[in-house]
């Protein structure tokens, strides 16, 4: 067998290399000229022009955002959301999806349709605002969670996950004495944790950047997320933050947005380490069959 690459195989291999160091600079660029912008001096700030680096390091931005509790206030808001927000969907995604994982369950097909049929069609923005009121969820954190408790597409991959783990695990289990609740939390899930872990990470994610649900249920500004002040911040310019102005020159209104974009962005990117292995794997695995 010839392992010595031929010239083609070496040019498309620099091409893809190439390629890829400028899809990966692109990508990574913007946070860069945010995260930069946050450490620069009002002054070099006002000067203009493309900064990567800050010639004039200062922390006064980040001074001005701590200074106040609002930041931290829907730091909290957003970080319980995120915590208990994927509890429940991976409580609920695997208590839907363990028992549509089995042939034996009548009325399976049904179900799996109504499911099926929710990826394609929803009801729409308005129904669920009411379905939302009727129920007594708005100004309250519940509306962020509770309705978004099963994603459609989550709970089918995990059911084609738990149809790969062999029948003679969860025999042994209820020989043992086991129930089915006792099966699926003493030996189902514990063999699906790289699932578990992907589909935890999609939701938390999906928690963490949410804001548009806040806006339609929530009145309270305490209970806002970080993301809704991100975009007050951001897109709606508001250069405050709570009760507190800008009122001085030594803080530039872009350098505020960039030094809350960093504090919304940097938490939610530490989890990715501690997940990353367990990724590639989950999706995978639910993904081969049917």
């Amino acid at each position: 067998m010839q392992h010595d690459k031929t010239l083609g195989n070496r040019i498309f291999d620099i091409v893809n290399a190439l390629l890829l160091t400028v899809i990966a600079a692109v990508c990574v660029m913007p946070f860069i000229y945010v995260l930069a912008v946050s450490f620069t001096s009002p002054a070099e700030v006002a000067r203009g022009g493309l900064i990567l680096w800050p010639k004039e390091w200062s922390l006064a931005s980040y001074r001005y955002i701590f200074s106040t509790d609002t930041l931290f206030r829907s730091m909290l808001v957003s970080i319980y959301i995120t915590v208990v927000g994927t509890v429940i969907n991976l409580f609920f995604t695997s208590l839907m999806a363990y028992p549509l994982a089995k042939t034996r369950l009548r009325g399976r097909q049904v179900v799996l349709l109504g499911v099926l049929f929710t990826m394609l069609f929803g009801g729409g923005m308005i129904p669920t605002y009411f379905v939302v009121k009727g129920l007594h969820l708005t100004n309250s954190l519940w509306s962020l969670m509770i309705p978004s408790a099963i994603s459609a597409f989550n709970l089918i991959v995990l059911k084609n996950f738990f149809q790969q783990i062999p029948d003679g695990l969860e025999d042994s289990g209820r020989i043992d004495g086991c129930t089915d609740v006792g099966v699926l939390f003493r030996i189902v899930l514990p063999l699906s944790l790289p699932a578990m872990a992907t589909f935890g990470l999609f939701y938390a994610v999906g928690h963490w950047n949410q804001f548009f649900n806040a806006i339609l249920y929530i009145n309270d500004s305490r209970l806002y997320p970080i993301q809704v002040l991100l975009r007050q911040i951001v897109i709606l310019s508001q250069s405050r933050i709570g009760d507190t102005s800008i009122d001085n020159t030594d803080i530039q209104p872009l350098t505020i947005r960039m030094a809350v974009i960093v504090f919304a962005t940097v938490p939610i990117l530490l989890v990715y380490p501690f997940l990353q292995k367990h990724f590639a794997k989950g999706v995978m695995l639910g993904s081969v069959k049917g």
